[in-house]
């Protein structure tokens, strides 16, 4: 599973959905989607903005985390 940080980060930076939309020209729906981790996918050129905007590297944004059913499957 994939984990999104954005909410953190945008934390971090005392951000709001509202500024980073104003900031990057994306949608603050998507946006918000992102933030709360309920998305299916994001586009490079979302990945690209929001990485510019936020002054990070993707893998700050991205993180690849163990699925608890696969853990257990494994074991």
């Amino acid at each position: 599973m994939i984990k999104v940080h954005l909410s953190k980060i945008m934390g971090e930076q005392r951000l709001n959905i509202a500024d980073v939309s104003k900031l990057t020209g994306l949608h603050r729906n998507g946006l918000a989607k992102l933030y709360n981790e309920d998305t299916k996918g994001i586009t490079f050129d979302t990945l690209e903005k929001l990485c510019l905007v936020l002054n990070c590297k993707i893998e700050n944004l991205l993180e690849i985390v163990p699925d608890k059913n696969e853990e257990t499957s494994e074991n």
